[in-house]
């Protein structure tokens, strides 16, 4: 995207920026999110690093955003060395496929290294952001509080004297605020009220693939519902249910304009509720 500006956040663009956030992350791990209110959470918080955050911008929309905050990398010994935290990293889902995020890592990589920090941490997707460099924390001996090591937990180091760090992470104590449940409440009575999705008991991880609502069905296409899109799609191979206008999918998107393919047919825990 050649008209793609990657700036930092105005005060103007906090409700924009919000909004494209929920949207982002909406029904990715539960019913619903709570990224919207995380936003609000480190811009009031001390650990905030506005310096290298910044947000795409796009014909005059915000599509995407990337927050840092301070994080730290806790020795045995108690020494505790600076690094930054990426999270969240947010793209307007129906402009997913664009590179959005991959510029606004790019940018902010250079924006991180040029404040002399010694390197990035996260806790995302494993499947994405190794393309970007991101290697595993644990082949640093980094783990989390617990001693716990996941795929999840990701690294960028930007200076060899990141390698010396060893111990487990933390992240701004602010980030306790985030699940605030009453916080939670108020903020989202400010957004649309988008429907809520749940596809299995517990934690949900839905990234490679989709959720989306079957509109109709012409011959062997079925047309989804994604956000504001209609997303032609073929069925998979071997899948069991067939489903039909109305049912909840489970879908891989083709960005680059080739077949699209329903995968799973889901029910909605919630619709029982």
């Amino acid at each position: 995207m050649t008209n793609l500006i990657i700036r930092p956040e105005k005060v103007e663009d906090y409700k924009n920026t919000e909004l494209m956030t929920m949207r982002s992350f909406w029904n990715k791990y539960f019913p619903g999110c709570v990224e919207h209110n995380m936003l609000r959470v480190i811009r009031a918080s001390a650990d905030y690093l506005p310096e290298i955050s910044r947000v795409a911008v796009l014909d005059g929309k915000i599509v995407g955003a990337a927050f840092y905050t301070r994080a730290w990398i806790v020795g045995e010994d108690g020494v505790r060395n600076e690094v930054a935290m990426l999270g969240p990293l947010a793209v307007e889902p129906t402009l997913e496929g664009n590179n959005i995020g991959g510029a606004l890592i790019c940018e902010t990589i250079r924006l991180t290294k040029e404040a002399g920090l010694a390197g990035i941490i996260l806790c995302g997707e494993p499947g994405y952001y190794p393309k970007f460099g991101f290697k595993l924390l644990q082949d640093f001996g980094i783990t989390d509080a617990e001693g716990n090591c996941y795929d999840a937990y990701l690294c960028y180091p930007l200076s060899d004297e990141f390698a010396t760090y060893k111990g487990h992470f933390e992240e701004s104590p602010n980030f306790e605020k985030i699940e605030d449940s009453a916080a939670l409440e108020k903020i989202s009575k400010e957004f649309p009220a988008y429907r809520k999705v749940k596809v299995q008991e517990g934690f949900m991880q839905i990234f490679n693939q989709h959720l989306g609502v079957v509109e109709s069905v012409d011959g062997e296409i079925f047309n989804v519902r994604y956000w504001e899109l209609v997303i032609p799609c073929r069925l998979a191979d071997g899948l069991k249910q067939l489903p039909a206008a109305g049912s909840d999918v489970q879908f891989i998107w083709n960005h680059k304009g080739g077949e699209s393919e329903i995968t799973k047919v889901v029910k909605n825990i919630l619709d029982d509720e």
